[in-house]
């Protein structure tokens, strides 16, 4: 690519980025911050995909196709791949939106 001013910009965005989350509570902020998250779509797709019965088993599938993607993504890579922020982000967001369908389905169940 070529060397442009928003390319350097760009660089030393994520340069900094990089170096800010290297401190581990800002990690651990934002790994919580991604089970939260996670959290909130849980409730958000559980109310979205029951207001429209026809769509329940085809979102199930997707959900169900995605946990295992990231499943696959953050158990079976390399150690290098299953440390990075990116790969643990996406795992906690996974645990929060399967926590929050649990807690859905218990409060349906009940």
């Amino acid at each position: 690519m070529q060397n442009t001013r928003l390319n350097n910009l760009f660089d030393t965005f994520i340069g900094q980025l990089g170096r800010w989350l290297q401190n581990p509570w800002r990690r651990l902020s934002v790994l919580i911050i991604s089970l939260l998250l996670g959290n909130f779509f849980g409730s958000a797709i559980s109310t979205v995909s029951g207001q429209q019965a026809d769509l329940d088993i085809i979102v199930s599938g997707i959900l169900v196709f995605v946990t295992e993607a990231i499943n696959w993504l953050a158990y079976r890579s390399s150690i290098e791949l299953r440390r990075s922020l990116p790969v643990q982000m996406l795992n906690a967001l996974k645990l929060g939106l399967v926590y929050s369908l649990f807690v859905e389905a218990f409060k349906l169940g009940s």
